[in-house]
């Protein structure tokens, strides 16, 4: 096993080492964090593809034979597929874009929702990525079989669970090297990220429906702006396009326009029919209206 800070030697000790934590490995293209194995279109249909195509998730391995053969051939980087290793590996991003010096990172993201949620930030193994990010690698309930997600826990921050892989420690790209960080196993993963990432319920298609209420005509017909904002939100910004929306309508329930409950309960339909889960929007919606009102102006100063 490697320690805290430390790079296996070369890419085969980064695979063993992996391997002997249980989690399933497979080859990627030397300098890159694409499979090296082929694809189905290429496919020979001989070998473990004999009877179909055979996918990496499937391919991957913990044998240390097949892997010690599978390396022989070149200094492949080390990919984890992440369901069959029963893990759940959150990914906190860096901003990609030159202009975005000042939006937080992921992990600041990641450090407020801890907060949020009440829990410290979770001791477990992890990874800082070449391009600086972290991969917090977590065990997985086994009766749980999570998909991956891109932003459903906050902006910059997405899984790799079933049908994802990540890059392992040791493996390097033309940006760095990717390194464990903390040598520890992984964490099972936190009973509260485990709420979020719970696939939500489906929920009807139908138009947005706001309850009857005695209400300024302003704020209503801003609730159902904002709810329509929030359901028409990229995948990568659902949950901050909620709180952003959400913050917007607080200043009316401050102004005692419309009441709290009307918008938590129109934001909650609208958060989750766009794919949230219900813990993630009541957290979201909730810490938006309490900072809105907290901040909110008096009406003729607005």
């Amino acid at each position: 096993m490697t320690y805290a800070g430390t790079v296996p030697r070369d890419p085969l000790a980064a695979a063993l080492d992996a391997a002997a934590r249980g989690w399933h490995v497979f080859p990627l293209r030397p300098g890159t964090k694409r499979p090296a194995l082929h694809g189905e279109v290429t496919c020979p249909r001989t070998g473990r593809c004999a009877g179909g195509h055979v996918k990496w998730e499937q391919r991957a391995t913990t044998d240390p034979e097949r892997i010690r053969a599978a390396w022989s051939s070149g200094a492949f980087n080390v990919g984890i597929a992440t369901g069959p290793s029963g893990l759940v590996v959150v990914d906190l991003d860096m901003p990609k874009s030159k202009g975005s010096a000042d939006a937080p990172c992921g992990a600041t993201t990641f450090e407020a929702l801890c907060e949020r949620a009440g829990h410290p930030v979770p001791d477990t193994y992890r990874v800082r990525t070449a391009s600086g990010g972290t991969h917090l690698y977590f065990t997985a309930p086994p009766d749980a079989r999570f998909a991956n997600t891109a932003g459903t826990i906050g902006e910059l921050i997405d899984t790799r669970a079933w049908g994802g892989y990540v890059v392992a420690a040791g493996s390097t790209t033309d940006t760095g090297t990717y390194k464990a960080v903390n040598g520890s196993v992984a964490a099972p993963l936190p009973g509260w990220l485990h709420t979020i990432l719970e696939p939500a319920p489906a929920r009807s298609a139908g138009p947005l429906r706001l309850p009857v209420v005695d209400g300024n005509r302003a704020a209503v017909a801003a609730l159902e702006a904002e709810c329509a904002v929030v359901s028409a939100a990229p995948d990568r910004q659902r949950n901050t396009t909620l709180n952003r929306c959400a913050f917007k309508v607080g200043r009316f329930v401050a102004w005692g326009d419309v009441p709290r409950h009307v918008v938590e309960e129109a934001f909650q339909g609208a958060g989750e029919a766009r794919g949230l889960t219900a813990a993630e929007c009541r957290a979201t919606i909730r810490s938006a209206l309490d900072s809105s009102i907290r901040k909110a102006r008096p009406r003729d100063a607005a």
